[in-house]
């Protein structure tokens, strides 16, 4: 009886131990964890990168489609804006 409850925990031992080897190991890719990460890292950024360019592209367009006057007007309006921002605290 006692042989069989060592046995057991061993087994149960053996078990656990195979687990956490199996977390270390690559993942079906072929890929490590860390090289997983900073392939999605590179994507994201370049995904920031698109988002901004196009963003660009897209106020580019905007300014573009608008009249002489309406920039200017635009622009003076913005300045005053920024010249009678009051700050309270």
């Amino acid at each position: 009886m006692k042989l069989l409850t060592i046995f057991d925990i061993l087994l149960l031992c053996l078990l656990f131990n195979t687990a956490s080897c199996q977390l270390l190991r690559k993942n079906e890719a072929g890929q490590s964890v860390e090289q997983a990460e900073k392939e999605l890292n590179k994507q994201r950024a370049k995904a920031a990168k698109d988002a901004i360019k196009a963003k660009k592209k897209a106020t580019k367009a905007f300014w573009k489609n608008q009249s002489k006057t309406a920039r200017k007007s635009i622009r003076k309006n913005a300045r005053r804006m920024k010249r009678n921002k009051t700050t309270s605290y």
